[in-house]
C-alpha cells in the first residue's frame, strides 16, 4: 500500500505535484474516517447533514417557484407547451441551477440541496423538452417521448458533472418512460400510467417493467461492487438505483402471483423471502424495503383478505432489521463461492 513517504518520493521525482499528493492524502484520510464510522451490518444513508440543509432547500424551493412565476409573467409557457421564449427561459434556468449546484454540491458538499436542485433541473428539462417538441410540431406521445429523452440526456450530463447520486433514479425513470412512450406510439403499450396497476403480469407492459427492473438492478450491483465498503458516492448511486429497481421487479411478479388463484398469496410470501435473501447477500435493506413495501401496498389495495400477509411481512421486516448482520453472516458463510462474492460488502465471522 502506498504511504506518505511514497507520495513524497513521487513528488521529488516529478511524477505528481505537491497539490496532487496532498489531495491523495486527504482522500485517503477521509475514506479511512468514513470506514471507521460505519458499523458492521449498517447501510449508510444520509439525506441531510443538518437542519441548515433543510433551511436551504426551503429557500431554494421558494426561489425556484418565484422564478417560475416571473417567467410565466414574462410570457414563457411553463405549464403547457411553449415556443422559443420557453426554450430560452428553460436554458437560462438550467444555467442558474447549474451555478447553484456547483456551489452547494461541489463546494459545500451538501446532500439535501443537491437532491433538490437535481429535481428542479429534471423539471426544467421536462419543460424544455415540451417546448422543443412544440417547436418541432410534435404532439401527444411524440412530445412526451422527446421530453423524457431531454430529461435523460440533461440529467446524464448533470450526473457526469456534479455526481449527485439521486440523478441515477431520475435517469432510470426517464429512460423507462421514454421507452414506454415509444412503444405506446406503436400501440403496444397503454398510453396512461394506470396500466401499471392493472396489468395481468404477462402483458407487454409487465415485461417492460420486469426487464427494466433487472437491468437497473444489475447496474446497481455494478456500482455496489465498485465500492464494497460504501464510502463513496458510487455506493449512494447504487442505493438509489436499488430503490428504483425493486418496485419494477416486484410490480410484475406480485401481480402475476396474486392473479394465479388461492395459492397466490403463499407464492407471494415465498417470492418476498427470496427477495429478502437477495437483499441479505448484497447487503441492501433499501432493495428489500422498497420491494416489500410496494408488495404490501398491492396486496392491501387489490385484495380484502390481506391482513395475515401484511402481519407476516411486518414481523419479517422487524426480525430482519434486528438480526440483519447475524443472518447475513450465516447466509454468506453457507453459500458457496460465486463470481463477485469477494466484491460484496464484508460480513462478520462466525467464530
Amino acid at each position: 500500500m502506498i504511504d506518505a513517504q511514497d507520495l513524497r518520493a513521487a513528488v521529488q521525482r516529478g511524477l505528481i505535484t505537491e497539490s496532487q499528493a496532498a489531495g491523495l492524502i486527504g482522500l485517503a484520510e477521509a475514506r479511512r474516517q468514513a470506514v471507521a464510522r460505519v458499523e458492521p451490518g449498517e447501510e449508510p444513508f444520509v439525506l441531510f447533514k443538518g437542519f441548515n440543509e433543510i433551511f436551504i432547500v426551503i429557500g431554494l424551493s421558494i426561489l425556484f417557484m418565484g422564478w417560475t412565476g416571473i417567467a410565466t409573467i414574462l410570457g414563457a409557457e411553463i405549464f403547457s407547451p411553449g415556443g422559443l421564449d420557453t426554450v430560452l427561459v428553460a436554458a437560462v434556468t438550467l444555467g442558474g441551477l447549474a451555478a447553484a449546484q456547483r456551489y452547494f454540491t461541489l463546494t459545500r458538499r451538501m446532500i439535501a440541496p443537491s437532491i433538490a436542485l437535481a429535481i428542479m433541473s429534471a423539471l426544467t428539462a421536462w419543460v424544455l423538452g415540451l417546448a422543443l417538441a412544440d417547436l418541432a410540431g410534435l404532439q401527444a406521445l411524440s412530445a412526451s417521448a422527446l421530453s423524457w429523452a431531454a430529461i435523460a440526456g440533461i440529467m446524464w450530463g448533470h450526473y457526469r458533472t456534479f455526481r449527485v447520486p439521486f440523478d441515477a433514479a431520475i435517469i432510470a425513470t426517464a429512460v423507462f418512460c421514454f421507452v414506454w412512450s415509444l412503444l405506446a406510439m406503436g400501440g403496444i403499450l397503454p398510453e396512461t400510467g394506470m396500466g401499471l396497476l392493472h396489468m395481468s403480469g404477462s402483458g407487454p407492459l409487465s415485461v417492460l417493467s420486469f426487464v427494466f427492473g433487472l437491468l437497473v438492478f444489475a447496474l446497481a450491483l455494478r456500482f455496489d461492487m465498485s465500492d464494497p465498503l460504501r464510502v463513496s458516492t458510487r455506493s449512494t448511486t447504487g442505493f438509489w438505483l436499488h430503490v428504483t429497481a425493486a418496485p419494477a421487479i416486484v410490480n410484475t411478479t406480485a401481480l402475476y402471483l396474486l392473479a394465479s388463484g388461492q395459492g397466490g398469496q403463499i407464492f407471494l410470501l415465498v417470492f418476498l423471502l427470496a427477495i429478502a435473501a437477495v437483499a441479505l447477500v448484497i447487503d441492501r435493506r433499501s432493495f428489500l424495503v422498497s420491494g416489500a413495501g410496494y408488495a404490501v401496498w398491492l396486496v392491501f389495495t387489490l385484495f380484502d383478505s390481506s391482513a395475515l400477509v401484511i402481519l407476516f411481512l411486518g414481523f419479517a421486516l422487524v426480525f430482519l432489521g434486528a438480526q440483519w448482520d447475524r443472518l447475513r453472516s450465516a447466509l454468506m458463510h453457507a453459500l458457496p463461492e460465486f463470481p463477485g462474492k469477494d466484491r460484496l460488502p464484508p460480513y462478520m465471522s462466525t467464530t
